[in-house]
């Protein structure tokens, strides 16, 4: 099963593309896409396309900040059908809330994890397609949407703490300085933002159970062909436990909301096991860690849920057919190359 965005993720691309100095039809036409495409923003198209396409404008034109760029002009009702019941919760807890049940008409390849400690909330964002090497600018442009998404809901009562990327800085921050306004720390062991607890249950001004109430009614009405798959939740309830060091199975569930007993059965009615798709999932995460040269071996093996360095290193020959030290030297060297 593809996985699948929709095309608002790509509103003002043509606009940012142009103003970096790109041709957008021939940027789009290398990732299988036209403009064609992309003028119904209620269409979905491959997930993978817009990751791709997101990676090879940066590439092409040297602007590091091109996914941040995009997120930069974002608005509410660039969330597409759901923006209208978004705007009316009560609060930002119940809006993630909407987001997260509403996904498959948002973007299936987006996966979010609220995690509370005292009084700091974490909101974890993770981007899973097929692809599994490195998509810093796809992470910027969700990091930076769900940062205009806070802000428009609560205006000043939206109390930004840190901002958190896995990737290496780009050249120039002073975009991320100037949308964010608070720390940002990069090379982080997860992407996402960090807040005050209170924020998630502060007031959304301009809230009406009312129209809540009638968007809830649309948004339910609205029907589709695709039917939610396990194994894809799975896979990003994966991505997002796993570096906390929780990705068991009994977590994976809860956080599906369903029992160990059933999501066995549903991952064997899709062809999958769990041994297997964790296994899957950390060859995609340790690709991702190991192009990313702020992240020692250690580092890399604690995240992957391994306490001991040799037993990483075990596994990952036996993936990748050399040791972590010889993989990354090669790597690291071929891509020096390339840009060279």
């Amino acid at each position: 099963m593809a996985i699948l965005a929709p095309v608002t993720t790509l509103t003002n691309y043509v606009e940012v593309a142009k103003h970096v100095g790109l041709n957008p039809q021939h940027m789009l036409a290398q990732v299988g896409l036209t403009m064609a495409m992309i003028e119904n923003p209620e269409k979905q198209v491959p997930a993978k396309a817009v990751v791709d396409l997101l990676e090879l404008s940066a590439a092409q034109s040297g602007c590091q900040n091109f996914g941040l760029r995009m997120a930069e002009s974002r608005r509410l009702s660039d969330f597409g059908v759901v923006s209208l019941l978004l705007s009316h919760q009560a609060t930002l807890r119940d809006a993630l809330n909407v987001i997260i049940e509403y996904r498959h008409l948002m973007n299936e390849a987006l996966a979010i994890y609220i995690e509370e400690e005292g009084k700091t909330v974490i909101i974890r964002e993770e981007i899973v397609t097929e692809r599994n090497d490195p998509c810093p600018q796809a992470i910027d442009l969700a990091i930076g949407i769900m940062y205009r998404f806070c802000s428009a809901l609560l205006g000043s009562h939206f109390e930004l703490q840190t901002v958190c990327f896995c990737h290496e800085a780009p050249n120039d921050i002073q975009l991320h300085r100037r949308l964010f306004k608070s720390k940002i720390e990069f090379g982080s062991d997860f992407n996402g933002l960090v807040c005050s607890s209170k924020t998630l249950d502060a007031p959304n001004p301009l809230a009406d159970p009312a129209m809540a109430k009638f968007a809830q009614r649309f948004v339910d009405s609205i029907q589709t062909d695709r039917l939610p798959s396990t194994v894809l939740d799975a896979r990003k309830a994966i991505y997002l436990l796993l570096p906390m060091g929780r990705a068991t199975i009994e977590q994976v569930a809860q956080s599906m909301n369903c029992n160990v007993r059933t999501l066995q059965r549903r991952l064997q009615d899709e062809g999958e096991t769990f041994s297997e798709l964790i296994n899957k999932v950390r060859r995609d995460l340790v690709v991702r860690y190991m192009y990313n040269s702020n992240y020692s071996l250690s580092r890399i093996a604690d995240l992957l849920g391994y306490s001991m360095p040799s037993s990483f290193t075990r596994w990952f020959t036996s993936q990748f057919g050399k040791a972590p030290v010889e993989w990354r030297a090669e790597n690291t060297a071929q891509d020096q190359d390339d840009v060279s």
